[in-house]
């Protein structure tokens, strides 16, 4: 047996019934709720329950990310959109239209991050427009994590679903 074969036989390459997939999906979804806007949770946490230094620092750090933001999308913006699409679309059509098995898994990953991605920016536009700081700010952050955790909970529901599914076809057709 070749070195190739062995590795292949060890790591499975077939996303849906890979562990490593698996374990990507939840420290991905761990960290994207983890990150609002750039800013770490526990310093929204510290913030609110400490104030003083904690909460400047928080306001620091979160007009620091949301200007970042902004300045990326008012520069890129309608770039980025066209090449999110573009390959969105692409990868839609390698996972629904010829049925790619790492397609689908990584539109399962892709698709709802777009959705965090947008809600991300409408979050930091908001933040701007209000001049957000102290309570309200770490109030809006606390809305955006929620958001997040739920669409990162329906995400991996479904992605969950999928796989078994696929796991089951392709065990049961012997593919």
């Amino acid at each position: 047996m070749d070195w190739y074969s062995s590795v292949f036989e060890l790591i499975d390459m077939r996303s849906f019934s890979n562990l490593w997939y698996w374990i990507a999906l939840a420290v991905f979804w761990s960290s994207a709720s983890h990150w609002v806007l750039g800013v770490p949770y526990d310093m929204v946490l510290r913030a609110r329950r400490s104030g003083g230094q904690a909460e400047i620092d928080l306001n620091d750090m979160a007009r620091v990310n949301v200007n970042r933001l902004l300045h990326i999308a008012e520069v890129s913006g309608l770039w980025l959109v066209g090449i999110t699409c573009f390959l969105l679309s692409g990868l839609a059509m390698l996972a629904v239209g010829y049925g790619i098995e790492f397609a689908q898994a990584l539109l399962f990953l892709v698709l709802p991050m777009t959705v965090i991605g947008a809600l991300s920016l409408s979050c930091a536009r908001r933040i701007r427009a209000q001049a957000m700081t102290g309570e309200a700010l770490w109030k809006q952050l606390g809305r955006q994590r929620t958001i997040t955790q739920i669409i990162g909970t329906i995400s991996i529901f479904v992605t969950a679903l999928w796989g078994m599914y696929q796991n089951l076809t392709i065990g049961v057709l012997g593919g």
